[in-house]
């Protein structure tokens, strides 16, 4: 496993047990002395799960609530407390380490340590993107796959940009928003083709919602034979890998796609062949549409994952909402342009929506900042990045081993933050309860990818927070 697939504790057959967790249910924090961070979304892939806390009820909402959470309880930190706490584990001037830990309430920081330079975030691009998506389609968009009538006895399966697209049979789970089924659009295709007395198609294929590279700028050879992520096309199935159990991806996404649409029609009584990439007839006639589940339920499950292709996806989701070609560089400006508007305007500079460039810059104080805002009362819209944080020691890329030795474990279950991993980088950022019930955000970035950094540092330092009674 290379450095910079942090995928971290995902079990076999990941592409169809993809968590989606659901915007519809309460997350409390809560620490050893008031408070512990504790996720009430189910998950099937968290083992063990996050402990029961008895100092404050566990309570369900209407799904058609958000969740909140209490952002000043405790008195506020002292940055002098702070500072005593956090510089001595970082180790003086020379390390090479950019942080800072901002106060939820206030917006105000108390701890800053090279808190406005640029550094290289990995995969806490992911909160940028996320919080981009949410703030310009919202939290309800859906991404439509689509069967149209093509030209000359064809039919046209239209990507629009949905990477969790499963060809596996889907399976009734109340809990969480289904993924489009390529065999529920291939049913509903067969039956409206058997309607008007088609018995034979060619299934072409059309791919033109996203243009460009399907490689960003930045990215290492080895990203794709290496199942890093797949090529970013606007038509994949089961995120492109050669089979949904496998890390490897296949080279052409969506040839693959129209070959297995074919076949699916064939079972549902159509025969069918595999075409050609074309482009759908305008106002051509639909046969059949699936959509992926709601923004806010891809953002937690992009965010709790790490997952590279559907940070790629919802990255250009916001570039077609503002007009723009759907490509690397118009997804990346349409992300800053859009995070911008909710007030983080410095430090930020990305190449693609999953952190996998290496070229990408955001300061510490751009991803607490953003981290405040999703978390405050003014953008419950954002909501969903905080939902969607994994949780220390628990689940997602901050499973154990994370927070499960001496120097952190004081952490689990209280630190909620997005990781970042690339050669010589390490990132963490999110939130905690201090001590005191105090909700803070913080940003922690080391390496500068010439030599080896250590992530336990980091968790170190996250956890120095959760622990510190600094009011």
């Amino acid at each position: 496993m290379s450095a910079e697939w942090e995928r971290v504790g995902q079990a076999p057959g990941r592409a169809r047990a993809l968590v989606v967790l659901s915007l519809s249910l309460l997350n409390v924090f809560a620490v050893a002395a008031g408070f512990a961070v504790v996720k009430l979304t189910p998950d099937r892939q968290l083992s063990p799960q996050p402990p029961s806390v008895a100092a404050r009820d566990l309570v369900r909402v209407p799904a058609s609530a958000l969740p909140t959470v209490d952002l000043a309880s405790g008195p506020l930190p002292t940055s002098s407390a702070l500072a005593g706490r956090l510089s001595a584990l970082i180790g003086g001037p020379r390390a090479k380490i950019n942080a800072v830990v901002i106060d939820v309430a206030t917006r105000r920081p108390l701890f800053e340590w090279r808190a406005d330079r640029p550094a290289t975030p990995a995969s806490t691009t992911k909160l940028m993107t996320s919080a981009a998506a949410l703030a310009s389609v919202g939290p309800a968009h859906r991404i439509t796959t689509q069967v149209v009538r093509g030209t000359g006895g064809g039919i046209v399966l239209v990507g629009g940009g949905d990477p969790t697209l499963t060809a596996l049979p889907a399976r009734p789970d109340p809990g969480h928003p289904p993924f489009a089924s390529l065999q529920e659009l291939a049913r509903q295709t067969a039956t409206a083709l058997k309607a008007s007395g088609v018995g034979r198609v060619r299934v072409d294929y059309d791919t033109s919602a996203y243009q460009g590279p399907r490689t960003a700028a930045g990215w290492k050879p080895n990203y794709l034979p290496d199942g890093e992520v797949a090529p970013v096309t606007a038509l994949t199935v089961d995120e492109g890998r050669v089979a949904p159990s496998k890390k490897t991806r296949v080279a052409d996404p969506p040839a693959v796609a129209a070959k297995q649409f074919a076949r699916l029609l064939s079972r549902y009584g159509v025969n069918a062949s595999a075409g050609r990439l074309t482009v759908a007839p305008k106002g051509a006639g639909r046969l059949g549409a699936v959509q992926s589940p709601p923004m806010s339920a891809l953002v937690e499950h992009l965010l709790t994952h790490s997952d590279n292709d559907v940070a790629e996806a919802v990255a250009r989701q916001v570039a077609m909402k503002l007009g723009r070609p759907a490509t690397f560089a118009n997804a990346a400006q349409a992300v800053q342009q859009v995070i911008g508007r909710l007030g983080v305007t410095s430090g930020v500079s990305v190449n693609d929506g999953s952190g996998l460039s290496p070229r990408n810059r955001i300061s510490p104080i751009a991803l607490a900042s953003l981290v405040s805002l999703a978390a405050g009362e003014d953008h419950p819209e954002l909501r969903s990045v905080i939902t969607g944080l994994p949780i220390a020691g628990f689940s997602g890329t901050l499973s154990p081993p994370r927070y499960s030795v001496a120097a952190s474990r004081a952490g689990a279950g209280v630190v909620r933050a997005k990781t970042g991993t690339l050669a010589g980088v390490s990132t963490l950022a999110g939130l905690a309860y201090d001590a005191d019930g105090r909700l803070l955000a913080f940003a922690f970035m080391a390496g500068d990818g010439k030599g080896a950094v250590d992530p336990g540092k980091l968790d170190q330092l996250a956890a120095a927070i959760a622990t510190c009674g600094c009011g």
